[in-house]
């Protein structure tokens, strides 16, 4: 009888991975070390016979590269290696995977860009969740790959590996979410705290069916392109601190079903679009543009210059309504002086009209 799943997550195990676990790759379906302390680098123990559906090696302490063999798991439809410290540019190679749906690489030290190379097919059939997340990825976003995803063009339920020992963790809508069966329901896309630059490619709309897309934490310019209106299933939508500008397109108002928005601390203007559950952003999911108007925020459109209370000198009021010290001198100066002349005046005319006074 074979080993089928081999399951050591949560707990407070040491030390390397274990070569020797290259005897079970011909029977082993799941192998899940997640959330130990395993260094060190991954070792080749991937054989060309190797049986593996899912993988989760997430939350340790590994290092190095992503081994090339697992090439050979060709029904291989979970990959987490996720949390740790690998150092690596992005495995394009997983691309020839046909059954591969799920790729978590988040919070790593992978770096460089995201290309297809020429001459090679690599276009990850069944993918439709991706975690790139928190790592120093750089250049363009990949317009080619968004071309290629055909698992994410629409909503379609692809099988994954049955039964309930598996789970991945993904922050959806702003809240880190722990996803167990119901993730072959999902489909996302999760490029944020990178180093991407450029506009946002219209290749993007070609992934009809995604749900989640957040590019927030990155150096994204342009504007919001109009197109992203046709994302029709989209539930989330992230794309803040970027250097994105100009006006929000008035057609993400009809993105029905989505929840959760955040375009805060950008450079974008103009007016906030309104209607449908667009009234419903609060205003953290605007702040940090400083040139926006409209509900949710304070700043009214078209009036925020009348609404705003002159202002008020003190210094200057207090010179025009009363003297400074120069005024009192000369105030003081001709108040003795008029003084002084009118008793030296009224003593002489008392004296010559004394009489005519009594």
């Amino acid at each position: 009888m074979s080993l089928l799943w081999l399951d050591l997550s949560f707990n407070n195990i040491t030390g390397s991975i274990p070569p020797c676990l290259k005897k079970l790759s011909n029977s082993l379906v799941v192998l899940n070390l997640r959330r130990n302390t395993f260094q060190g680098t991954i070792p080749n123990i991937f054989t060309n016979k190797s049986q593996y559906q899912m993988i989760d090696l997430s939350e340790n302490k590994l290092l190095g590269q992503i081994p090339r063999s697992l090439e050979n798991c060709e029904s291989l439809q979970i990959l987490d290696l996720g949390y740790n410290l690998i150092e690596d540019m992005f495995p394009f190679w997983l691309g020839s995977l046909s059954e591969l749906q799920i790729l978590i690489l988040r919070f790593n030290k992978l770096h460089g860009t995201i290309t297809i190379p020429s001459k090679i097919k690599v276009d990850f059939p069944k993918l439709h969740i991706i975690d790139l997340s928190h790592n120093a990825f750089y250049g363009d976003l990949p317009h080619q790959y968004f071309q290629e995803w055909s698992g994410m063009k629409k909503i379609k339920v692809n099988e994954l590996l049955e039964g309930n020992s598996f789970s991945i963790q993904m922050t959806n809508k702003g809240v880190k979410m722990e996803y167990v069966k119901n993730i072959k329901f999902f489909s996302a896309v999760d490029f944020s705290s990178n180093m991407f630059r450029g506009k946002i490619p219209e290749s993007i709309t070609t992934l009809g069916g995604l749900q989640s897309l957040n590019l927030s934490n990155n150096a994204i310019d342009g504007v919001i392109p109009q197109y992203m209106g046709n994302l029709t299933n989209l539930e989330s939508l992230d794309l803040s601190s970027n250097k994105l500008s100009g006006k929000i397109p008035q057609e993400l108002v009809q993105l029905n079903f989505l929840e959760v928005l955040n375009l805060s601390n950008n450079k974008l203007i103009g007016p906030i679009p309104q209607g449908r559950h667009f009234d419903t952003f609060l205003n953290d999911s605007f702040k940090g543009n400083k040139a926006l108007c409209g509900y949710p925020l304070s700043m009214k459109c078209g009036d925020s210059k009348a609404s705003k209370p002159p202002k008020v000198s003190f210094e200057k009021d207090t010179e025009s309504d009363f003297p400074n010290g120069i005024d009192w001198v000369v105030i003081l100066i001709g108040a003795m002086t008029g003084l002084v002349i009118g008793l030296v005046c009224g003593d002489h005319l008392t004296r010559r009209y004394y009489k005519w006074f009594l």
